[in-house]
């Protein structure tokens, strides 16, 4: 399922147009996002969480070169699955 689908769910689902479906899965996101960049973790119980996890730089190379490259410090996005959706998807 990709945005769309979402959006067009949500319209049909709730009988709601499809601008307001659209303002709706936009603000849930923006507002997960905003969460996460902020340094908050986001937790749907029951569905799952996500937080920030942060790598420090380091001294890496180019594979096809060998040349040495400073590779620097980033922070990812990290998913992880509720229990409940776990035992969903294995039953």
């Amino acid at each position: 399922m990709n945005k769309s689908e979402l959006i067009r769910t949500l319209a049909e689902e709730r009988k709601i147009s499809m601008e307001e479906a659209t303002d709706i899965v936009k603000i849930f996101f923006d507002s997960m996002k905003e969460a996460l960049k902020n340094g908050n973790r986001v937790e749907i119980r029951g569905f799952a969480s996500f937080k920030i996890k942060e790598y420090k730089g380091y001294q890496g190379r180019n594979p096809k070169t060998g040349e040495k490259v400073e590779v620097k410090p980033k922070r990812l996005p990290f998913f992880r699955s509720g229990k409940d959706l776990r035992e969903y998807i294995n039953s």
